[in-house]
């Protein structure tokens, strides 16, 4: 299977990097990537926005023969979403590492401070406790030295999809500061913030305690989570 690896703000396709390697020994193709913007730290971002990430997924799909595995992480669980609507043909499953798809006219977070073009890496107080659950210090030092300004437009645009065909791609949840329980409640409750995710058709929801981050606090059992996923899907 190609396993396309979409990061979450201020992160890279380095970031997936302690993820992959039991994806890899089973065979499989990984594609992290490193979306518009995300280059480097004076990367240029005026003008980047949402559909420049999808569309940059959407390019990543295109280039590989065959069905693909998106997986996406925070953030780019929107962004994978979009790209499931682009092309529903082509993706087997949809992979939301603590993340989830973002319905018509969503944003990702237009709270989060902008610096012009940019959206720096917030201080660690503007995060909830749940977030850095397991982040410990050195872990949060590293994080932030290879962080990178996001977008300021990926953040604050609004998500705009077209093809109810997205609802068939099958879904894999991987809850990690909620637990699934908890998604499960609030799609029951017809809560707005998984409203999307309520529509689709085939979804399964693994938990993996911890922080928002599990590709730096538990990567090895991040990886496991993905392989198990793509090996229901194969």
């Amino acid at each position: 299977m190609d396993i396309i690896l979409v990061p979450g703000f201020w992160l890279d396709a380095s970031s997936w990097s302690e993820v992959t390697p039991p994806l890899v020994a089973a065979g499989h193709r990984v594609h992290p990537l490193t979306l518009p913007g995300l280059e480097s730290a004076d990367a240029p971002r005026a003008g980047i926005g949402l559909r420049s990430h999808i569309d940059a997924v959407v390019a990543a799909v295109d280039a590989i023969d065959g069905q693909v595995l998106l997986v996406g992480h925070s953030g780019g669980g929107a962004i994978i979403h979009g790209a499931v609507d682009a092309r529903p043909d082509r993706v087997a499953r949809a992979v939301y590492v603590d993340s989830g798809p973002l319905g018509e006219g969503g944003v990702i977070n237009d709270e989060l401070p902008a610096e012009g073009d940019d959206v720096p890496l917030p201080p660690w107080e503007g995060f909830e406790d749940a977030d850095l659950t397991d982040l410990d210090a050195g872990l949060r030092a590293a994080f932030r030295a290879r962080a990178i300004p996001q977008p300021r437009g990926v953040a604050q645009d609004q998500q705009h999809l077209h093809d109810v065909r997205r609802y068939d791609v099958p879904a894999t949840v991987i809850a990690c500061e909620f637990p699934s329980s908890l998604l499960t409640e609030w799609i029951e409750a017809s809560h707005p913030y998984v409203a999307e995710l309520a529509r689709i058709n085939d979804v399964e929801f693994v938990d993996l305690p911890t922080g928002h981050w599990p590709q730096f606090t538990k990567p090895a059992e991040l990886g496991a989570a993905i392989l198990a996923a793509v090996d229901r899907t194969a």
